[in-house]
Protein backbone atom coordinates (compact mmCIF):
# COMPACT_ATOMS: atom_id res chain seq x y z
CA UNK A 1 0.00 0.00 0.00
CA UNK A 2 1.20 3.55 -0.82
CA UNK A 3 1.14 6.37 1.85
CA UNK A 4 2.99 9.46 2.06
CA UNK A 5 6.51 7.72 2.74
CA UNK A 6 6.51 6.28 -0.44
CA UNK A 7 8.73 8.42 -2.76
CA UNK A 8 7.27 10.62 -4.89
CA UNK A 9 7.23 8.62 -8.04
CA UNK A 10 5.34 6.46 -6.95
CA UNK A 11 2.92 9.03 -4.33
CA UNK A 12 -0.84 8.81 -4.60
CA UNK A 13 -2.27 11.81 -6.51
CA UNK A 14 -4.05 13.15 -3.69
CA UNK A 15 -6.75 15.64 -5.24
CA UNK A 16 -7.81 12.48 -7.46
CA UNK A 17 -8.04 10.48 -4.78
CA UNK A 18 -9.80 12.60 -2.57
CA UNK A 19 -12.19 12.79 -5.75
CA UNK A 20 -12.61 8.87 -6.03
CA UNK A 21 -14.36 9.19 -2.59
CA UNK A 22 -16.01 12.40 -2.66
CA UNK A 23 -16.21 14.24 -6.16
CA UNK A 24 -19.87 12.46 -7.25
CA UNK A 25 -20.68 11.19 -3.54
CA UNK A 26 -21.20 14.72 -2.40
CA UNK A 27 -24.07 16.50 -3.12
CA UNK A 28 -22.65 20.28 -3.63
CA UNK A 29 -19.65 20.10 -5.31
CA UNK A 30 -17.68 23.55 -3.76
CA UNK A 31 -14.30 22.96 -4.86
CA UNK A 32 -14.95 21.91 -8.78
CA UNK A 33 -11.94 23.30 -10.80
CA UNK A 34 -13.77 23.53 -14.16
CA UNK A 35 -16.63 26.31 -15.44
CA UNK A 36 -20.12 25.14 -15.94
CA UNK A 37 -20.19 22.72 -18.24
CA UNK A 38 -22.65 22.84 -21.61
CA UNK A 39 -24.84 19.69 -22.79
CA UNK A 40 -24.39 18.27 -26.02
CA UNK A 41 -27.34 19.93 -27.40
CA UNK A 42 -26.19 23.30 -26.23
CA UNK A 43 -23.18 22.73 -27.67
CA UNK A 44 -24.31 21.42 -30.88
CA UNK A 45 -26.66 24.58 -30.93
CA UNK A 46 -23.58 26.64 -31.80
CA UNK A 47 -22.30 24.34 -34.42
CA UNK A 48 -22.58 26.03 -38.16
CA UNK A 49 -25.13 24.38 -40.16
CA UNK A 50 -21.75 22.18 -41.95
CA UNK A 51 -20.47 21.57 -38.95
CA UNK A 52 -23.51 20.41 -37.73
CA UNK A 53 -23.74 17.51 -40.97
CA UNK A 54 -19.99 16.94 -40.09
CA UNK A 55 -20.96 15.88 -36.69
CA UNK A 56 -23.68 13.88 -37.98
CA UNK A 57 -22.07 12.13 -40.42
CA UNK A 58 -18.86 11.34 -38.66
CA UNK A 59 -17.00 8.36 -39.08
CA UNK A 60 -15.86 6.60 -35.36
CA UNK A 61 -12.51 5.60 -36.63
CA UNK A 62 -8.94 6.29 -35.93
CA UNK A 63 -7.97 9.87 -36.30
CA UNK A 64 -4.64 11.58 -36.32
CA UNK A 65 -1.89 11.42 -33.92
CA UNK A 66 -1.44 15.01 -33.95
CA UNK A 67 -5.10 15.91 -34.12
CA UNK A 68 -7.50 16.88 -36.59
CA UNK A 69 -6.07 19.35 -39.36
CA UNK A 70 -9.32 21.43 -38.67
CA UNK A 71 -9.22 21.10 -34.88
CA UNK A 72 -5.38 22.53 -35.11
CA UNK A 73 -6.44 24.99 -37.22
CA UNK A 74 -9.48 26.07 -34.14
CA UNK A 75 -6.86 25.85 -31.89
CA UNK A 76 -3.81 27.98 -33.31
CA UNK A 77 -6.85 30.62 -33.90
CA UNK A 78 -6.80 31.33 -30.19
CA UNK A 79 -2.54 32.13 -30.39
CA UNK A 80 -0.97 34.97 -31.95
CA UNK A 81 1.87 33.12 -33.58
CA UNK A 82 1.46 29.42 -33.42
CA UNK A 83 0.13 27.78 -36.35
CA UNK A 84 -1.72 24.19 -36.37
CA UNK A 85 1.69 23.13 -37.69
CA UNK A 86 2.92 24.01 -33.99
CA UNK A 87 0.54 22.28 -32.01
CA UNK A 88 -0.16 18.21 -30.27
CA UNK A 89 -3.04 17.06 -29.27
CA UNK A 90 -3.67 14.78 -26.14
CA UNK A 91 -6.56 13.44 -24.23
CA UNK A 92 -6.82 15.98 -21.70
CA UNK A 93 -3.77 17.87 -20.18
CA UNK A 94 -2.82 15.08 -17.82
CA UNK A 95 -1.70 12.93 -20.42
CA UNK A 96 0.15 16.03 -22.37
CA UNK A 97 2.11 16.93 -19.18
CA UNK A 98 2.96 13.63 -18.94
CA UNK A 99 4.29 13.10 -22.34
CA UNK A 100 6.45 16.65 -22.20
CA UNK A 101 8.21 15.51 -18.67
CA UNK A 102 9.29 12.54 -20.32
CA UNK A 103 10.86 14.31 -23.52
CA UNK A 104 12.07 17.19 -21.86
CA UNK A 105 14.06 15.96 -18.93
CA UNK A 106 16.69 13.33 -18.22
CA UNK A 107 17.80 11.89 -14.75
CA UNK A 108 20.49 13.81 -14.82
CA UNK A 109 18.74 16.91 -15.21
CA UNK A 110 17.04 19.31 -12.92
CA UNK A 111 13.80 21.43 -13.02
CA UNK A 112 12.48 24.23 -11.42
CA UNK A 113 9.10 24.04 -10.09
CA UNK A 114 6.38 26.93 -8.56
CA UNK A 115 4.29 25.91 -5.48
CA UNK A 116 1.30 25.36 -5.04
CA UNK A 117 0.53 23.74 -7.67
CA UNK A 118 -1.15 20.79 -9.96
CA UNK A 119 0.67 17.83 -7.89
CA UNK A 120 1.73 16.20 -11.65
CA UNK A 121 3.62 19.18 -12.18
CA UNK A 122 6.12 18.29 -9.23
CA UNK A 123 5.10 14.29 -9.01
CA UNK A 124 6.28 13.56 -11.93
CA UNK A 125 9.63 15.66 -12.74
CA UNK A 126 10.29 14.30 -9.38
CA UNK A 127 10.47 10.70 -10.93
CA UNK A 128 12.96 11.60 -13.55
CA UNK A 129 15.37 13.80 -12.23
CA UNK A 130 15.86 16.92 -9.35
CA UNK A 131 13.33 18.90 -8.89
CA UNK A 132 13.34 22.47 -6.83
CA UNK A 133 10.38 23.98 -5.16
CA UNK A 134 9.65 28.21 -5.51
CA UNK A 135 6.85 29.26 -3.68
CA UNK A 136 4.24 32.09 -4.08
CA UNK A 137 4.31 34.08 -1.23
CA UNK A 138 1.00 33.56 0.48
CA UNK A 139 1.56 36.89 2.07
CA UNK A 140 1.81 39.09 -0.85
CA UNK A 141 -1.02 38.04 -2.91
CA UNK A 142 0.55 34.70 -3.65
CA UNK A 143 3.67 36.48 -5.98
CA UNK A 144 6.09 34.94 -7.88
CA UNK A 145 9.73 36.64 -6.82
CA UNK A 146 11.69 36.00 -9.41
CA UNK A 147 15.08 35.96 -7.29
CA UNK A 148 14.14 33.29 -5.37
CA UNK A 149 13.81 31.33 -9.08
CA UNK A 150 17.35 32.73 -10.04
CA UNK A 151 18.38 31.50 -6.72
CA UNK A 152 17.20 28.00 -7.62
CA UNK A 153 18.96 27.84 -11.06
CA UNK A 154 21.59 25.18 -11.42
CA UNK A 155 24.10 24.56 -13.79
CA UNK A 156 22.02 21.38 -14.82
CA UNK A 157 18.94 23.02 -14.60
CA UNK A 158 16.98 22.86 -17.82
CA UNK A 159 13.10 23.02 -17.62
CA UNK A 160 11.09 25.69 -15.39
CA UNK A 161 7.25 24.83 -15.07
CA UNK A 162 4.91 27.22 -14.02
CA UNK A 163 0.99 27.28 -13.76
CA UNK A 164 -0.77 30.95 -13.81
CA UNK A 165 -3.47 31.74 -13.15
CA UNK A 166 -2.38 29.41 -10.23
CA UNK A 167 -4.49 26.17 -8.94
CA UNK A 168 -5.22 26.45 -6.50
CA UNK A 169 -4.72 30.32 -5.88
CA UNK A 170 -5.80 31.74 -8.89
CA UNK A 171 -2.86 34.23 -8.78
CA UNK A 172 -1.05 35.67 -11.75
CA UNK A 173 1.89 37.49 -11.88
CA UNK A 174 2.46 40.90 -13.04
CA UNK A 175 3.41 41.47 -16.90
CA UNK A 176 7.14 42.73 -15.91
CA UNK A 177 7.75 39.63 -13.65
CA UNK A 178 6.50 37.27 -16.41
CA UNK A 179 8.53 38.90 -18.94
CA UNK A 180 11.77 38.62 -16.40
CA UNK A 181 10.91 35.01 -16.37
CA UNK A 182 10.88 34.57 -20.24
CA UNK A 183 14.33 36.45 -20.19
CA UNK A 184 15.57 34.38 -17.63
CA UNK A 185 14.98 31.26 -19.49
CA UNK A 186 16.15 32.53 -22.20
CA UNK A 187 19.52 34.01 -21.38
CA UNK A 188 19.88 30.47 -20.08
CA UNK A 189 18.35 28.06 -22.65
CA UNK A 190 16.04 26.84 -20.49
CA UNK A 191 12.23 25.35 -21.21
CA UNK A 192 9.50 27.48 -19.99
CA UNK A 193 6.68 24.59 -19.27
CA UNK A 194 3.64 26.85 -18.74
CA UNK A 195 0.32 25.76 -18.17
CA UNK A 196 -2.21 28.16 -19.09
CA UNK A 197 -5.76 26.32 -18.80
CA UNK A 198 -7.24 28.83 -16.65
CA UNK A 199 -5.98 31.76 -19.06
CA UNK A 200 -9.35 33.75 -20.34
CA UNK A 201 -11.32 33.93 -17.44
CA UNK A 202 -9.41 36.62 -15.70
CA UNK A 203 -10.40 39.14 -12.88
CA UNK A 204 -10.26 41.50 -15.72
CA UNK A 205 -8.16 41.62 -19.31
CA UNK A 206 -5.21 43.77 -18.42
CA UNK A 207 -3.86 41.47 -16.28
CA UNK A 208 -4.07 38.73 -18.43
CA UNK A 209 -0.51 36.61 -19.70
CA UNK A 210 0.91 36.30 -22.87
CA UNK A 211 0.86 32.59 -24.01
CA UNK A 212 3.95 31.58 -23.33
CA UNK A 213 4.48 29.41 -26.71
CA UNK A 214 3.39 32.96 -28.69
CA UNK A 215 6.39 35.03 -26.94
CA UNK A 216 9.41 32.39 -26.37
CA UNK A 217 11.22 30.17 -28.50
CA UNK A 218 11.38 27.36 -25.78
CA UNK A 219 8.26 27.96 -24.46
CA UNK A 220 5.87 25.19 -24.34
CA UNK A 221 1.87 26.48 -23.04
CA UNK A 222 -0.48 23.66 -22.08
CA UNK A 223 -4.24 23.84 -22.60
CA UNK A 224 -7.32 21.80 -22.75
CA UNK A 225 -11.38 22.41 -23.36
CA UNK A 226 -11.73 21.24 -19.38
CA UNK A 227 -11.40 24.66 -17.68
CA UNK A 228 -12.20 27.67 -18.80
CA UNK A 229 -14.34 26.59 -21.38
CA UNK A 230 -15.65 23.89 -18.79
CA UNK A 231 -15.84 20.82 -21.15
CA UNK A 232 -14.02 18.44 -19.40
CA UNK A 233 -16.05 15.72 -20.50
CA UNK A 234 -14.22 15.96 -24.23
CA UNK A 235 -10.73 14.72 -22.89
CA UNK A 236 -9.21 17.18 -25.35
CA UNK A 237 -5.88 19.25 -24.90
CA UNK A 238 -3.16 20.35 -26.11
CA UNK A 239 0.84 21.57 -26.24
CA UNK A 240 1.68 24.59 -28.62
CA UNK A 241 5.27 25.05 -29.27
CA UNK A 242 7.33 26.72 -32.10
CA UNK A 243 9.86 24.08 -31.05
CA UNK A 244 8.41 21.35 -34.01
CA UNK A 245 11.59 19.10 -32.91
CA UNK A 246 9.56 18.75 -29.24
CA UNK A 247 6.52 17.87 -30.78
CA UNK A 248 7.50 15.19 -32.87
CA UNK A 249 9.10 13.41 -29.96
CA UNK A 250 6.08 14.24 -27.87
CA UNK A 251 3.84 12.51 -30.99
CA UNK A 252 6.46 9.62 -30.44
CA UNK A 253 5.37 8.89 -27.00
CA UNK A 254 2.24 9.62 -27.38
CA UNK A 255 2.09 6.39 -29.72
CA UNK A 256 2.51 4.53 -26.07
CA UNK A 257 -0.42 6.22 -24.70
CA UNK A 258 -3.76 7.82 -26.27
CA UNK A 259 -1.99 7.02 -29.80
CA UNK A 260 -5.09 9.50 -30.75
CA UNK A 261 -8.16 11.23 -29.31
CA UNK A 262 -12.08 10.71 -29.89
CA UNK A 263 -12.98 11.67 -33.16
CA UNK A 264 -16.19 12.89 -32.03
CA UNK A 265 -14.60 14.75 -29.36
CA UNK A 266 -12.16 16.46 -31.33
CA UNK A 267 -15.44 17.71 -33.56
CA UNK A 268 -17.01 19.26 -30.66
CA UNK A 269 -14.18 20.91 -29.24
CA UNK A 270 -13.58 22.39 -32.95
CA UNK A 271 -17.23 23.63 -32.47
CA UNK A 272 -16.62 25.21 -28.94
CA UNK A 273 -13.20 26.58 -30.21
CA UNK A 274 -15.42 28.43 -33.21
CA UNK A 275 -17.95 29.67 -30.53
CA UNK A 276 -15.63 30.69 -27.95
CA UNK A 277 -16.44 34.35 -27.58
CA UNK A 278 -20.11 33.26 -26.41
CA UNK A 279 -19.18 30.39 -24.41
CA UNK A 280 -16.53 32.06 -22.41
CA UNK A 281 -18.68 35.20 -22.00
CA UNK A 282 -21.03 32.72 -20.35
CA UNK A 283 -18.39 31.21 -18.22
CA UNK A 284 -17.41 34.44 -17.64
CA UNK A 285 -20.35 36.01 -16.09
CA UNK A 286 -21.34 32.68 -14.01
CA UNK A 287 -17.95 33.37 -12.30
CA UNK A 288 -18.60 36.70 -11.66
CA UNK A 289 -22.07 36.28 -9.87
CA UNK A 290 -20.38 33.16 -7.75
CA UNK A 291 -17.99 36.18 -6.68
CA UNK A 292 -20.02 38.23 -6.09
CA UNK A 293 -22.14 35.44 -3.99
CA UNK A 294 -18.76 34.45 -1.99
CA UNK A 295 -18.11 38.30 -0.72
CA UNK A 296 -21.28 38.53 0.58
CA UNK A 297 -20.68 34.94 2.12
CA UNK A 298 -17.41 34.98 3.53
CA UNK A 299 -18.12 39.02 4.88
CA UNK A 300 -20.68 37.06 7.35
CA UNK A 301 -18.29 34.96 8.95
CA UNK A 302 -14.52 37.45 9.18
CA UNK A 303 -13.56 35.62 12.13
CA UNK A 304 -13.59 32.05 10.47
CA UNK A 305 -12.18 32.99 6.69
CA UNK A 306 -9.60 35.55 5.31
CA UNK A 307 -11.44 35.72 1.89
CA UNK A 308 -10.23 37.68 -1.55
CA UNK A 309 -10.72 37.95 -4.43
CA UNK A 310 -8.18 35.87 -6.78
CA UNK A 311 -7.13 37.60 -9.98
CA UNK A 312 -8.05 34.39 -12.22
CA UNK A 313 -9.57 31.07 -12.81
CA UNK A 314 -12.73 30.09 -11.07
CA UNK A 315 -10.93 28.60 -7.60
CA UNK A 316 -9.52 30.20 -4.58
CA UNK A 317 -7.13 29.05 -1.73
CA UNK A 318 -8.95 30.36 1.33
CA UNK A 319 -7.35 30.71 4.82
CA UNK A 320 -9.75 28.93 7.44
CA UNK A 321 -8.90 30.64 11.15
CA UNK A 322 -11.33 28.16 13.08
CA UNK A 323 -9.55 26.51 16.09
CA UNK A 324 -10.39 22.78 15.25
CA UNK A 325 -8.32 23.36 12.08
CA UNK A 326 -9.34 23.13 7.96
CA UNK A 327 -8.37 19.48 8.02
CA UNK A 328 -11.42 18.19 10.28
CA UNK A 329 -13.39 21.60 9.52
CA UNK A 330 -13.53 20.15 5.58
CA UNK A 331 -14.42 16.59 6.70
CA UNK A 332 -17.00 17.22 8.85
CA UNK A 333 -18.64 19.90 6.41
CA UNK A 334 -18.60 17.26 3.68
CA UNK A 335 -20.23 14.38 5.81
CA UNK A 336 -22.96 16.22 7.69
CA UNK A 337 -23.75 18.34 5.11
CA UNK A 338 -22.68 17.32 1.71
CA UNK A 339 -20.97 20.26 0.74
CA UNK A 340 -17.37 19.68 -0.64
CA UNK A 341 -14.24 22.03 -0.38
CA UNK A 342 -10.56 20.75 -0.78
CA UNK A 343 -8.22 20.90 2.17
CA UNK A 344 -4.55 21.81 2.14
CA UNK A 345 -3.59 18.62 2.66
CA UNK A 346 -4.43 18.11 -0.93
CA UNK A 347 -1.64 20.50 -2.14
CA UNK A 348 1.50 18.94 0.33
CA UNK A 349 4.09 19.68 -2.03
CA UNK A 350 7.12 17.37 -1.93
CA UNK A 351 9.24 20.56 -3.05
CA UNK A 352 8.87 22.74 0.73
CA UNK A 353 5.97 23.84 2.95
CA UNK A 354 1.84 24.97 1.64
CA UNK A 355 -0.13 26.93 3.68
CA UNK A 356 -2.08 24.19 5.66
CA UNK A 357 -4.82 26.41 6.82
CA UNK A 358 -5.98 26.55 3.24
CA UNK A 359 -8.82 25.12 1.79
CA UNK A 360 -9.81 25.20 -1.94
CA UNK A 361 -13.45 26.64 -3.27
CA UNK A 362 -14.19 26.66 -6.77
CA UNK A 363 -16.68 28.87 -8.19
CA UNK A 364 -17.28 28.26 -12.13
CA UNK A 365 -20.28 26.35 -11.82
CA UNK A 366 -23.69 27.88 -12.22
CA UNK A 367 -25.71 25.86 -9.08
CA UNK A 368 -23.14 27.69 -6.33
CA UNK A 369 -25.83 29.45 -4.58
CA UNK A 370 -27.67 25.70 -3.38
CA UNK A 371 -24.31 24.49 -1.81
CA UNK A 372 -23.59 28.20 -0.07
CA UNK A 373 -27.09 27.91 1.60
CA UNK A 374 -26.78 24.68 2.94
CA UNK A 375 -22.68 26.25 3.84
CA UNK A 376 -24.17 29.11 5.63
CA UNK A 377 -26.70 27.03 7.83
CA UNK A 378 -24.59 24.51 8.84
CA UNK A 379 -21.82 27.54 10.35
CA UNK A 380 -24.37 29.08 11.75
CA UNK A 381 -26.00 26.31 13.32
CA UNK A 382 -22.51 24.74 14.64
CA UNK A 383 -20.74 27.83 15.89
Amino acid sequence: MLDDSTPAALRNFALEVYFSKWEFAAKYHLTASDAQSLSLSQLLAHATPADRERFDQLHLGYTETFGSRTLRAAIAATYDAITPADLLCFAGAEEAIYVAMRVLLQPGDHAIVITPNYQAAETLPLGICAVSGVALDADNNWALDLDLVKAALRPNTRLISINFPNNPTGAIPSQAVFAGLVDLCRSRGLWLFSDEVYRLIEREAAIRLPQAADVYERGISLNVMSKSYGLPGLRIGWLAAQDRSFLAACERYKHYLSICNSAPSELLAEIALKAREAILARNRAIVADNLDRLDSFFAEFPSLFDWRRPDGSCVAFISYKGADGVERFCHRLVEETGVLLLPASIYKSDLGPVPTDRFRIGFGRSNMADGLAVFRDWLITDR
